[in-house]
């Protein structure tokens, strides 16, 4: 059984690189794997199922070509495209994850997240997490037309900059002891996340590891996980 994994593609409008990038993987290197795994932040912003942009619609229709050839394909959700649900999941043949998930891999057992609950020392992020990822909350956005979703997305990518920029490095980063607490709870000596652009492989007490997937931009990165083991890989997207 051979797994990958990635992470914090963030693709949208104006890096149609990204795009092809994620097509020539689905086309060419996920078809090595019998799992993919996708850890959140596929989209840079996701409004709803109902509306999917003209120029991801490949993305759609190749993640579902790969479903159909035997790979399972799993999503999980990120902090910019919490809307994805049903129907995107009919469409691309993905499975929906929640927000911890444990597989099992050759290696032992795994835990995933997308890893921003792990940034519990920003608490203005955790405090606007908590209400994105309100049932509630979302129904109410998604009777909002396209127009203003797309408006509600635009403003919220700007908060988001302004707000990374005036944060410390470390604050953006995960907490050791929300780390610890995770794999405690989950009984698992192996965490798997995305979400802070870190991509390394993290040696932790008592043999724990802690894989960080890297985000793709001038490189594109997965993690391969077979019975030789997990390597994390950074390629070149153009």
């Amino acid at each position: 059984m051979r797994t990958f994994f990635i992470s914090d593609l963030h693709l949208h409008s104006g890096r149609p690189d990204l795009t092809r990038a994620l097509l020539h993987f689905l086309n060419s290197t996920a078809k090595q794997c019998d799992r993919l795994y996708i850890l959140g932040d596929l989209f840079e912003a996701w409004i709803g199922d109902d509306f999917i942009p003209e120029d991801l619609q490949p993305v759609v229709d190749a993640l579902n070509t790969l479903s159909r050839s035997g790979c399972e394909i799993f999503f999980q959700h990120g902090n910019r495209d919490f809307l994805v649900g049903k129907r995107f999941a009919e469409l691309s043949g993905v499975q929906i994850l929640g927000d911890s998930e444990i597989i099992k891999l050759a290696s032992g057992p795994a835990l995933l997240m997308h890893g921003d609950q792990l940034c519990t020392d920003d608490h203005a992020y955790q405090a606007l997490r908590q209400q994105l990822r309100n049932p509630q909350w979302q129904q109410a956005v998604l009777t909002k037309s396209v127009t203003e979703r797309l408006e509600m997305a635009k403003q919220l990518r700007m908060a988001s900059e302004t707000q990374t920029a005036g944060k410390s490095t470390e604050i953006m980063d995960v907490n050791q002891q929300a780390v610890r607490e995770a794999m405690t709870e989950a009984n698992c000596d192996l965490l798997i996340h995305g979400h802070t652009h870190r991509p390394a492989v993290h040696s932790l007490e008592q043999g724990q590891r802690r894989i960080v997937l890297g985000d793709w931009d001038s490189s594109g990165w997965y993690l391969d996980a077979s019975e030789q083991g997990e390597q994390l890989i950074q390629f070149n997207i153009n």
